[in-house]
């Protein structure tokens, strides 16, 4: 028998327990893979190649079973990323004979964690299922005058097509307008909708779109443009780091566009926001414009709010009653804050009626009613509704926007206002809904937004469905419109959210 002393240390039997240890795991995932793989047929092989092209953008896997494997020795398939794949193409049979998991057990999960695969994969996966031969062989025709004269065989799938288009540059999960046009021209108005949905809710072209998860990740803001894509084009390293380093909870990312709505199981409620309060809030109204405070005034007082509206407001003005408002007391009584900014500006600002003015910053009117800055909101809805009327950058240049900081928390009347610290972030709840228009609309004629005529109109009939319901069908109202008018006559809407819960204006 050994001595003691010639024993293996302590250290060297740990990284031998950890290589047995990997190597057993290495052997369970290698042995699941087969299984899987062997189990699938062609068409969805295919579809598992192409929703994992993001994943592992530096590799042409031959077949689905290299792909698996690429992933798993790069450690980017663990079990519950093998159970959303059979979940992506619906093998419901094997998540339950090999995984032992069934739907609502992976349904929860992606609930909850971020997605391997992107929203803009599972869309295109979807709208290839729905089409059938006749669809595909008229939508091959019709990209004969992108892709080329036989660059696409008559015999390829849509996926394959999208692959070619995407090859091209033609098409991305911020560039489908071109299959959105060819989707229309074959008449296939279902699958065109599908895109103007997903458009609006996964920042589609002309939008953007930020869940939950941003509002939770200290040094990321609305307007951080380079974690919309990551959140666009489906899971990154860092997005994965963060995460798991946060041990955050994701608002869902919807697993399929035809099934959102029906996406949570039955045993977990869905978190709303209290809009109990009498009023439900101060609804802010600063028309510099005049078109639209009627209506305004009239939609949100019938909504249960205190409104205070205001007319053709010089910049200083506009500065101080955002000031006055952000510092109202009444807000801790409160469930809720609605500001309509209506105004000529530049792209990125706001000029009231001065027109000679530098602008007001938009991004400054944000940061006024962010939880630091106006802590009497802090966990409550913040909806911003702004049309602004785009002037001449050759008359005045955003260069020159007035920088100000949002009102400081510094007297004791405010202090003793703030909330307990929470872990609600300063930027959380906040739902920014912008409108640009050409300022030669209102040269033209002195007709009312339609983008805010169009608000007014869902926020009246249909108040007690979800506000982010509402504005994706406003979305595609204005997009009727812009098909109809010339290019001076559109409108542009961006949607920005950090919204935690489902909001429902209406308290009746």
């Amino acid at each position: 028998m050994k001595s003691v002393a010639s024993w293996p240390s302590v250290d060297w039997i740990k990284v031998l327990l950890l290589e047995f240890s990997a190597t057993t795991l290495y052997s369970m995932t290698a042995k699941l893979i087969n299984q899987v793989e062997e189990a699938l047929d062609e068409d969805e092989k295919e579809m598992l190649l192409f929703m994992c092209r993001d994943i592992a953008a530096d590799v042409t896997p031959l077949n689905a079973r290299d792909l698996l494997d690429i992933l798993s020795e790069r450690g980017m398939l663990s079990v519950m990323d093998l159970a959303e794949l059979l979940y992506r193409v619906r093998r419901f049979d094997l998540l339950k004979r090999i995984l032992k998991m069934d739907k609502m057990a992976v349904e929860a999960h992606l609930l909850r964690h971020p997605h391997l695969i992107s929203d803009y994969r599972v869309l295109m996966t979807e709208i290839g299922e729905n089409l059938d031969k006749t669809d595909m062989s008229s939508l091959l025709f019709l990209m004969r005058d992108y892709t080329g004269r036989g660059k696409v065989a008559k015999d390829k799938s849509f996926l394959d097509l999208v692959m070619e288009l995407e090859k091209l540059n033609l098409v991305a999960p911020d560039q489908l307008d071109l299959l959105e046009k060819c989707l229309k021209n074959i008449h296939r108005i279902d699958l065109k909708t599908k895109i103007q949905k997903y458009k609006q809710s996964a920042q589609g072209a002309g939008t953007s779109y930020i869940n939950a998860l941003q509002a939770s990740l200290p040094n990321l803001s609305l307007k951080d443009p380079s974690y919309n894509l990551r959140l666009q084009n489906g899971r990154s390293k860092e997005q994965t780091v963060m995460v798991k380093q946060l041990n955050m909870q994701r608002e869902p990312v919807k697993t399929s566009i035809q099934e959102s709505g029906t996406f949570l199981p039955r045993h977990m409620p869905e978190e709303r926001y209290r809009m109990q309060s009498k009023p439900l809030g101060i609804c802010l109204i600063i028309d510099c414009i005049g078109n639209d405070a009627e209506v305004l005034r009239d939609t949100f007082t019938s909504l249960g709010y205190e409104v205070q509206c205001f007319l053709y407001l010089s910049m200083d003005s506009i500065i101080q009653i955002l000031h006055r408002v952000a510092h109202t007391p009444q807000h801790q009584d409160y469930d809720s804050f609605v500001c309509v900014l209506v105004s000529r500006g530049g792209s990125q600002s706001v000029f009231g009626v001065d027109q000679t003015h530098s602008g007001f910053p938009l991004d400054q009117v944000r940061r006024m009613f962010m939880g630091d800055a106006c802590p009497s909101l802090l966990g409550k809805p913040k909806l911003f509704f702004i049309q602004n009327y785009i002037m001449s950058d050759s008359l005045l240049e955003d260069s020159n926007v007035l920088e100000v900081d949002g009102p400081a928390v510094n007297n004791v009347e405010s202090r003793a206002r703030q909330p307990e610290p929470c872990t609600v972030h300063r930027e959380a709840d906040f739902l920014w809904s912008l409108c640009k228009a050409d300022v030669s609309l209102l040269e033209q004629s002195c007709s009312p937004s339609l983008y805010l005529q169009c608000l007014a109109q869902k926020l009246g009939q249909e108040r007690r469905r979800p506000l982010l319901e509402l504005h994706i069908e406003l979305h595609d109202s204005v997009y009727d419109w812009n098909s109809r008018v010339p290019l001076q006559e559109r409108y542009h809407v961006w949607l920005q959210h950090t919204l935690r819960k489902k909001l429902i204006l209406s308290c009746k």
